[in-house]
């Protein structure tokens, strides 16, 4: 595990970035599939398989919605 995950804050921080993606996943399924039961069943399985076995990979979403929200000027004042 990496030495930034031994932390307590960081690892409850970990935890709850992966519910708030439980319930982001299960409500695109929900949608996709039709399904209730089998949206939750793909969520827990999606969550678990990549958050918890990989717990550094929850902090990939994160870059990129900091990067969406704040490198657009970036991307824009760039020549093309």
């Amino acid at each position: 595990m990496l030495p930034l995950l031994q932390d307590p804050l960081t690892d409850n921080l970990v935890t709850v970035l992966s519910l708030f993606y439980l319930i982001w996943i299960y409500s695109w399924a929900k949608k996709q599939l039709g399904s209730a039961k089998l949206a939750i069943l793909f969520a827990v399985i999606v969550v678990y398989l990549t958050f918890f076995q990989f717990r550094w990979l929850v902090w990939i979403p994160v870059g990129i919605f900091l990067f969406a929200v704040f490198g657009k000027g970036v991307l824009e004042k760039m020549p093309k």
